[in-house]
């Protein structure tokens, strides 16, 4: 039998290699899609929520620094960038739809994303949080690179942008469908469009999976509420007096 002595030795040698946290990160997911399929697409079994979950669970057991993981795992990182862009696929087949629907869209955009904003800094304020911590929440609905950008800019912290974002793409993904099944909303393009502006990129890959033109439009909101977020979040804190 191997000696304690020599397993730990042998972690230490893993835990600094690149290849391990990113093979963790790829088996955690996969396995969590094999769950979420198993379930019948249950949206409660989502597959980001369950990885994230198995991910820092090995974190905490194994004390390894979050550095550390993301140095093995940011390859995973830059392909946000090419995925949020390959969303502009199925958005193609509907730019006949689009052309049409260009006035309702605008209006909800501009007061699905300010509403996002302003509920996200009142609720926190009426809390007792602090001003740093409303400005890492003010842009929770953009997709988690704008939030992050936004928020460093307002004097909000990155790290804590990107945890609200993943909240909230992993409970707007979860909740979306039973949520506007209740509120009886049956079109797919508006049920996409809720689903991207409240839960970006995470509800979108929901919608994909339920509806092609759900997940167009959702990824048309997506992209849209980043650039409106971007814009609104220093207008409406302004506003606010917090500047």
């Amino acid at each position: 039998m191997t000696p304690p002595a020599k397993l730990s030795e042998i972690w230490v040698f893993l835990a600094q290699s690149p290849l391990l946290w990113l093979s963790l990160t790829l088996l955690a997911y996969l396995g969590a899609l094999w769950l979420h399929r198993r379930s019948g697409a249950n949206p409660a079994v989502n597959p980001v929520l369950v990885s994230v979950v198995v991910i820092v669970g090995v974190l905490l057991v194994t004390r390894t620094p979050y550095d550390t993981y993301f140095e093995g795992a940011k390859f995973v990182h830059f392909l946000i960038g090419p995925a949020t862009v390959a969303l502009a696929v199925p958005l193609y087949g509907q730019l006949g739809r689009l052309r049409r629907l260009w006035l309702p869209i605008g209006v909800a955009l501009l007061v699905g994303s300010a509403a996002a904003i302003v509920s996200a800094i009142g609720i926190a304020w009426a809390l007792g949080g602090s001003r740093e911590l409303l400005m890492s929440l003010a842009p929770k609905s953009a997709t988690m690179p704008i939030a992050m950008g936004v928020a460093e800019k307002i004097g909000g912290l990155p790290s804590l942008a990107a945890v609200a974002a993943a909240v909230a793409g992993i409970s707007g993904a979860i909740m979306a469908t039973g949520l506007l099944n209740l509120l009886r909303i049956k079109e797919p393009a508006v049920r996409g469009f809720a689903v991207g502006m409240a839960a970006h990129g995470i509800g979108t890959a929901r919608a994909i999976q339920v509806n092609e033109t759900a997940g167009a439009f959702s990824a048309l909101a997506l992209g849209l509420n980043g650039i409106a977020t971007a814009l609104l979040v220093p207008l409406l804190i302004r506003l606010a007096g917090f500047f």
